[in-house]
């Protein structure tokens, strides 16, 4: 499926011939536009309403132009020398899912490309060091023209993004810029693809991040494809329109897009601020002294746990198939918090793990999720995926890593 395209760097391509005169046709610029003409009309005093009327009819006239055949399709762009290898561009790559998948792809003779948000990102560093092979690109979720140029400098193969505000405790003081990312920011990386690929035969395929947190208040245990969501959390709501245009996107354009449903999947480069992490990393610090207890919210949720490493390579596998869908990604098995707490501490010896542990109703979310359990039946018959790490495995890798980093933290001083 390797797509003939530019060597990276090589611009914005340009098409659309008409008779016999060449139309060179600037997408981002044409993007760029939109606002300026807007922000031109709001200074001469022009309504709100017909500033909205320009940028969406500048809009329209993009993927107008687009649809005439202003998009070079694989074919006309001129091939790399020799065979060329995939490419895919990776949303979210400083993350946990974005580091897991760029080793995978990596591992697959891939061309990693991650897109990282402003010219002073405080994780490039480690990127560069950590994931040598990865190709940082700049690029914003909140910005269409920046997804635009990312993809067409980089001619991907397949586009993951994974990248959204996906801490949902913030996303209640957040909400509106958790709506902007993580549920528009998809349409408009939806759009970018459009733009890049083409309308028609569009060749790029796409993987939209989905969660399970878009479930609920649940309405069946276990959830599956088909289960309704009922999100309780802004977070959730924005990956309920995540999901939902992606399915729209892949109905009305032909796209090859694909939700993966995934349940919760952590492992040792999880952020500290999750409890799976903020749990095994206090019991470490236990262990070893310098820290003496732990402060946790609702201890009686259920989620279903699994590795991350695991899940990434589900994502990948969608991708390949025939035909675009979406799927549940979950191990099938349920714990509570207490149980997390309690597998956490037995792994350094303690049974009797309460005297450790607070309880802080600011750690109380407005609107609880009580059970998770995800049923992916349709990911092991028609994928052949199944977990590989369960959930005692895990959280003994999780504190095996955190006794290790904080150790070494120690001897630094």
């Amino acid at each position: 499926r390797c797509r003939q395209r530019q060597p990276v760097g090589t611009g914005l391509w340009t098409g659309a011939k008409t008779g016999d005169v060449g139309q060179e046709f600037d997408i981002v610029a044409s993007l760029e536009c939109i606002g300026e003409r807007s922000h031109r009309m709001a200074d001469t005093g022009t309504s709100t309403l017909q500033g909205a009327d320009v940028e969406r009819d500048t809009r329209d006239h993009v993927m107008r132009t687009l649809a005439d055949g202003v998009a070079v399709d694989s074919g006309d762009r001129p091939a790399d020398e020799g065979n060329p290898v995939p490419r895919a561009f990776i949303t979210g790559i400083t993350g946990q899912d974005g580091q897991h998948l760029a080793e995978f792809l990596h591992s697959k003779g891939y061309e990693v490309f991650g897109m990282v948000k402003g010219q002073n990102n405080p994780k490039m560093q480690q990127l560069r060091d950590e994931f040598p092979f990865v190709e940082a690109v700049p690029g914003d979720l909140a910005d269409l023209p920046s997804l635009v140029k990312a993809l067409d400098q980089t001619q991907p193969d397949e586009v993951y993004n994974l990248a959204a505000i996906s801490f949902v405790a913030m996303s209640f003081n957040q909400a509106e810029l958790t709506a902007n990312i993580t549920g528009t920011g998809v349409l408009r990386m939806l759009d970018a693809v459009r733009i890049v690929g083409g309308s028609q035969n569009n060749p790029i395929r796409f993987y939209q991040a989905s969660s399970s947190e878009m479930f609920g208040k649940v309405r069946e245990t276990p959830q599956r494809e088909t289960t309704p969501f009922h999100p309780r959390s802004p977070y959730g709501c924005a990956k309920v329109f995540g999901h939902d245009i992606t399915v729209n996107y892949r109905e009305s354009y032909g796209l090859f897009a694909c939700s993966g449903i995934l349940f919760n999947h952590e492992g040792p480069r999880r952020g500290l601020e999750f409890v799976t992490r903020k749990v095994t990393n206090a019991v470490a610090r236990i262990k070893l002294g310098v820290q003496d207890d732990i402060t946790l919210g609702n201890l009686d949720s259920k989620r279903d746990w699994g590795y991350a490493g695991d899940y990434v390579k589900a994502m990948w596998m969608m991708l390949q198939q025939p035909e675009p869908d979406d799927y549940v990604i979950a191990t099938g098995q349920t714990h509570s918090i207490e149980d997390l707490v309690s597998r956490a501490f037995a792994e350094i010896g303690i049974d009797d793990w309460r005297p450790y542990v607070r309880q802080d109703p600011k750690f109380l979310r407005p609107a609880e999720v009580d059970l998770l359990i995800g049923d992916a039946s349709k990911a092991r018959e028609k994928l052949g995926w199944q977990p590989e790490v369960m959930f005692p495995e895990l959280i003994s890798m999780m504190v095996a890593h955190d006794l290790e980093y904080e150790a070494s933290r120690l001897n630094r001083r």
